[in-house]
């Protein structure tokens, strides 16, 4: 491996761990994973999530890379849209939904169970987004099409981990807290969906 492609590659992995960490993602996977704070189901959310975000990715990636496609702005900016109206809906569901008794939104009930569904589609939505677009930027800098291949898969796993690690440390938190104010678990839900109303229409008043 040359020292230019061993750089590229190390560029879309810091990138793609750096995306995942973007307030948008973690807000919407917040209002998920309060639902449920075990660890290992948290983490599984957040693979969920990096899958559908990598393929979206990885598909306009190799668009750029090998057709030369080229997004239009109407389109980018329509995912845009659609990123903050999921925001809204994410947060009135954890709004106005079925809040479990103190402490089991974010302990150990059997009864709250996370879907794969969800996290897979907020995946892919923020896939498909201007903050992802914005990411791949890059590959239209690289010279080689062999470097910018390494440099999308590279970004696409570290998208992958680092919602896996954001998620479990949601998570860990959520269960900290709760372990020594079990009263809080309802108010954390609630929490967590105010702040995912609000990111949403902070991103519809951008676009207006």
């Amino acid at each position: 491996m040359t020292a230019e492609l061993a750089t590229t590659v190390g560029l879309g992995l810091a990138l793609g761990l750096r995306h995942a960490t973007d307030p948008d993602h973690v807000v919407a996977m917040g209002t998920i994973v309060t639902r449920d704070a075990r660890i290992g189901r948290a983490m599984r959310a957040g693979l969920v999530w990096g899958v559908g975000h990598t393929t979206t990715v990885v598909a306009v990636g190799l668009a750029l890379v090998v057709f030369g496609v080229r997004v239009p702005e109407r389109v980018s900016t329509a995912m845009d849209v659609a990123v903050a109206v999921m925001l809204v809906a994410l947060g009135v569901v954890a709004i106005v939904g079925r809040t479990p008794a103190a402490g089991a939104a974010v302990t150990t009930s059997e009864r709250v169970v996370l879907s794969p569904v969800r996290p897979l589609l907020v995946g892919v939505v923020h896939g498909l987004a201007g903050s992802a677009a914005l990411s791949l930027v890059a590959l239209t800098t690289i010279p080689s099409r062999a470097g910018a291949l390494a440099y999308l898969v590279l970004f696409g796993l570290g998208t992958v981990v680092g919602m896996v690690l954001v998620t479990a440390a949601l998570a860990a938190s959520l269960r900290f807290v709760v372990a020594r104010r079990a009263r809080v678990a309802a108010w954390i839900v609630r929490a967590s969906g105010v702040a995912s109303v609000a990111a949403g229409a902070l991103v519809l008043a951008q676009l207006a």
